[in-house]
């Protein structure tokens, strides 16, 4: 949906995926809540999702931001990039993901690219593919970035050295995205 920093001193980019009214049956009627489905992300890699329910929708809201920041993830990058290709998959929900060269822009849709994009990952292209509801693409997608794994790791499970199995470019991406983190780490 929408990009919402309410907090102008946050450092996170927190944006509202989607806002859904729901309504429990009771012996009077329907009492009504609303939920709300965000994600939260640094732009350097760290990205989380949160789903929360109130009787309101800046109280669901607030509570959804409240979740996603604290369960925010470190993402494998090769620069502005993913390492590889993946899918991600929760419940019918896929959600394909393909790394892709610079300038290519993140091609992608729903609450994929509201991740993506939060994520900091500036070249991605993305498919969803199964159930389009919006809970379950976004858990797929944060599967498939999750679930990527690291040059040295491959190369460690192999028995290889990292140079033979992972192409050049790749490679020399992976290792300065790593530096910069780790630099970046070391100064905060």
């Amino acid at each position: 949906m929408a990009r919402q920093n309410r907090n102008q001193d946050s450092p996170y980019d927190e944006r509202v995926i989607q806002i859904n009214r729901v309504a429990k049956v009771v012996k009077g009627g329907r009492r009504f809540s609303f939920t709300a489905l965000v994600c939260v992300g640094d732009g350097e890699g760290k990205v989380g999702i949160g789903y929360a329910k109130a009787s309101e929708v800046p109280a669901a809201i607030q509570k959804a931001m409240d979740i996603a920041r604290t369960r925010m993830h470190l993402i494998p990058m090769a620069g502005n990039t993913i390492i590889h290709e993946i899918i991600g998959v929760h419940d019918s929900s896929r959600v394909m993901l393909k790394p892709a060269a610079p300038g290519t822009g993140v091609i992608a849709g729903g609450a994929a690219r509201q991740i993506l994009e939060s994520a900091g990952i500036k070249d991605v292209l993305a498919k969803s593919l199964g159930s389009p509801t919006h809970i379950n693409v976004a858990k797929a997608t944060m599967d498939g970035l999750l679930g990527q794994r690291r040059p040295d790791e491959v190369a460690k499970l192999r028995g290889q050295n990292v140079d033979d199995i992972v192409p050049p470019a790749v490679l020399a991406s992976y290792r300065s995205t790593e530096a910069l983190r780790a630099h970046a780490k070391a100064e905060g």
